[in-house]
């Protein structure tokens, strides 16, 4: 056990920081983690816990394997401790011994480095990969490390610190039935730390605070949950989560997804009373809300960390783009609300902007690619839109573009190319010849291009690979279209997004067939509500195409359900490839099928053929 010097007091204050960290970035992390540490000393905290892995950042990845990366952690420890002498810190950061690396947090004091915990479960779901870069350490070993002239304690421990005595679980540890929780109550604990990095999902907030009140009942003890905050990587959006709870009531719940370096909580708390003080209500926010919140927030730190100078998009008029435009709008209103209009100006580059529609026409640029087959009604719509927000609009043409592709590829083959025999090739070389001048002004710009697929598209490839796939970051391709859809109507509403109203009568289609063959998404592929409800069960409850006709055959006629069920399978096995290719996208939802964060799929597979041929012979 790690001791330090011990009187009791009947109060005790607890402090929770969420960090908005990133990878390698070594003086901004440690500066977002001193802020922490002279924050909390300022409302006189007796103990601060901060994020899992917050030195480092939780998303190095594969450089987690490098000796080189846990040696300036180390280094950057050593400096953070001279600011942890009048409290506790607890600070994450990488362990690596003899070749391997566990993942740690450090307990700072007096500046002193009283011990590092080390996790014991690792996660290996999902979006996470753990056991790729950490080893789970054993419960109940303790070791010694050396490091230069420094000896520290190790592994499983428990610290008394003026008489509290407190141990750890790191984030995964909390999750699973053989969680240290158990030894750490028989030990005879106050007080468990949690420092985690959990990703962000709709809902998902309400299953932590049931998790820290639950576990802070079972343990019979205080609980303190620390999340990390913000787009850190790219892909996770993390909501800051700071949660304090008692012998089974929730004592304090910080604020979510907010903008900004770093966001402390902190509650008195008397760890020794067996008889807690009232609850206070949670923080749960209603979920269109959320995920406005949650996508501004993941817009905004990748604009910032990845020193781009604005968006480019290229608005269609129909319900993706729409959506990706309205959140960049969203960005900035939050963004500059919560920061202060200085600061959000400061971080983004754009200090000579006054208003918030002028930072969204700087920040903004959006065009409506007309080919043969567009609309007036979705020029209408785009345009409407963008100057409702106040983004830079541009409208041109790419049909001279389009009969360029095709009159070579005539003259190749010998032949005029025809909508009934070449119908998906007419299709993709529209898209595809709106990609190089969306990227030309994009490059110009020194902007990102924001690519507008959404998950329903992902799920069976309706996109056209180099074409609307086309960019630097995809914003809402972890998000299916029936949601997308009620978010917009809610915008509209709710938000004040006036300029959404054509775009919200108009039936989800390509545009890409000649008018009188009125093509729809529906119609080229299957009701939006069928293709979700397949989805969840294919690759949430990991059910077969038997299994999921058998969940669904009361809820739909059979053989449109038999239908449906082949062409998604189909779909899904032959556009693994068009996945593997997608922009980066945030994790949103319960799942997403980007393969680099959630879903794996072969390339190349059987496609489900025996099994959508059982699926044909039922009832």
């Amino acid at each position: 056990m790690a001791t330090a010097a011990s009187f009791a007091s009947s109060t005790t204050r607890l402090a929770g920081a969420a960090l908005n960290q990133t990878p390698l970035d070594w003086a901004g992390n440690r500066a977002n983690i001193l802020a922490a540490i002279a924050a909390a000393k300022e409302e006189s905290a007796f103990l601060l816990c901060l994020p899992e892995l917050c030195v480092t950042g939780y998303g190095c990845e594969d450089l987690f394997l490098s000796d080189w990366v846990a040696q300036r952690a180390w280094q950057e420890l050593l400096q953070i401790r001279q600011h942890a002498d009048t409290l506790v810190a607890c600070v994450g950061l990488p362990l690596r011994m003899q070749g391997i690396t566990y993942n740690g947090v450090a307990v700072l004091y007096q500046r002193k480095i009283l011990g590092i915990s080390l996790k014991q479960n690792l996660a290996r779901d999902g979006v996470h990969y753990e056991p790729r870069w950490f080893t789970a350490w054993p419960p109940g070993r303790t070791v010694q490390w050396q490091a230069a002239d420094e000896v520290v304690s190790v592994g499983d421990l428990v610290y008394e610190v003026e008489g509290v005595r407190f141990g750890f679980e790191i984030c995964e540890d909390a999750w699973r039935p053989e969680r240290p929780g158990h030894s750490l109550y028989a030990r005879g604990v106050h007080l468990i730390v949690n420092p985690s990095a959990s990703h962000f999902a709709l809902q998902k907030s309400a299953l932590r605070e049931k998790l820290v009140t639950n576990s802070s009942r079972q343990f019979d003890c205080t609980y303190l949950y620390v999340n990390a905050l913000g787009n850190e990587a790219g892909r996770m959006i993390y909501d800051g989560d700071v949660i304090v709870a008692q012998r089974g009531r929730l004592l304090a719940s910080g604020a979510r997804l907010q903008f900004g370096p770093m966001a402390i909580t902190s509650t008195n708390v008397d760890v020794h009373n067996t008889v807690p003080a009232d609850s206070v209500s949670g923080t749960t926010i209603p979920t269109n809300e959320e995920f406005a919140q949650a996508v501004a927030l993941g817009l905004f730190d990748y604009l910032r960390k990845s020193r781009a100078k604005g968006f480019v998009l290229s608005l269609s008029g129909g319900a993706d783009s729409a959506c990706c435009a309205v959140l960049v709008s969203e960005m900035v209103r939050r963004a500059s609300r919560y920061l202060g209009w200085k600061a959000f100006c400061e971080q983004l580059g754009i200090g000579h902007v006054q208003t918030q529609r002028e930072a969204v026409q700087t920040l903004l640029t959006c065009a409506y690619q007309a080919t043969v087959n567009s609309s007036a009604t979705t020029l209408e719509a785009a345009q409407t839109l963008a100057q409702s927000m106040g983004a830079v609009f541009h409208y041109w043409r790419v049909a001279d573009e389009v009969k360029g592709y095709q009159a070579k590829i005539e003259e190749a083959l010998g032949r005029t190319l025809e909508w009934q025999q070449d119908d998906i090739a007419l299709q993709n070389i529209q898209a595809r010849a709106r990609s190089p001048i969306i990227w030309m002004l994009a490059n110009i710009n020194k902007a990102l291009l924001l690519t507008t697929s959404n998950r329903s598209e992902g799920d069976v490839g309706y996109a056209t690979m180099d074409g609307d796939t086309s960019g630097s970051l995809a914003p809402i391709a972890g998000i299916d279209k029936p949601f997308i859809r009620q978010w917009l109507r809610w915008a509209e509403r709710d938000l004040g997004y006036t300029g959404l109203s054509l775009v919200n009568n108009l039936e989800p289609t390509a545009e890409l067939r000649p008018a009188e063959r009125q093509q729809t998404d529906e119609a080229d592929l299957m009701p939006y509500d069928v293709l979700v409800a397949i989805e969840k069960l294919a690759f949430v409850e990991r059910l077969s195409p038997v299994q999921v006709y058998q969940k669904l055959r009361s809820e739909y006629d059979a053989e449109s359900l038999k239908k449906y069920i082949k062409k998604f399978f189909v779909l899904w096995a032959a556009n693994q490839w068009k996945r593997e290719r997608l922009a980066p996208s945030f994790h949103l939802d319960s799942l997403n099928v980007d393969p680099r964060s959630w879903l794996r799929f072969p390339i190349l597979s059987g496609g489900y053929e025996s099994e959508l041929r059982e699926v044909e012979g039922l009832d």
